[in-house]
């Protein structure tokens, strides 16, 4: 998973990137707030961030307050990292739009438990919004089936929009997940016993 580090303090960021990528992640570098702000722009943005709370240009705290103004990067999960650790200034950037926080000098296993639980949140999110587009989809294919279907009164076949007739079961099949096995209705059941009774 790719994760963008966001730190201009050195020694933290050489820190930053010898263990992330020993932990598996694919890492993009900032040495400012504006870099990262400018690296968040591209298609293929990083879906972490490490966040460094006081940077030269654009600091953490507006970062937060700008990725979760912005439609496209709202779910991107945010991990604050700085010095500061006053309840007042966790409140601070929690309100801003961190999902974490976590204070300098970092402890590297609470940070990798912390990133863990980041990939966790962003998965569930992938998955959730996986899901939201399968059931707009197949509500938009059920919108369909509930316009106005041209229908032949004999042979029951169905017209589409290129003016070709399909079998019932086709058409469905085609414009919805549906599956069709068959068997006779209890009208037809008589309707064909009398027949059958009557050509004999």
């Amino acid at each position: 998973m790719k994760v963008l580090i966001a730190e201009d303090e050195i020694v933290s960021r050489r820190l930053l990137e010898s263990a992330l990528p020993r932990w598996g992640y694919d890492v993009i570098t900032a040495t400012d707030g504006e870099e990262a702000w400018t690296l968040l722009q591209e298609p293929d943005a990083p879906t972490i961030m490490v966040l460094d709370w006081l940077m030269p240009r654009l600091d953490g705290v507006e970062i937060c307050r700008r990725i979760r103004a912005h439609p496209r990067l709202s779910s991107v999960y945010i991990i604050l990292l700085t010095s500061r650790a006053a309840v007042e200034d966790v409140v601070q950037g929690l309100e801003a739009g961190a999902n974490d926080y976590i204070t300098k000098p970092f402890d590297a296993a609470e940070l990798r438990a912390r990133m863990q639980v980041g990939v966790r949140v962003v998965n569930l999110q992938t998955t959730l919004a996986e899901r939201v587009r399968e059931v707009e989809e197949a509500l938009s294919r059920v919108k369909q089936l509930q316009g106005l279907l041209p229908i032949c009164s004999y042979c029951k076949k169905i017209r589409d929009d290129k003016n070709y007739w399909h079998q019932v079961e086709s058409y469905v099949g085609k414009h919805t997940d549906a599956r069709f096995s068959h068997g006779i209705c209890p009208e037809c059941t008589e309707k064909f016993r009398i027949e059958l009774t009557t050509n004999r």
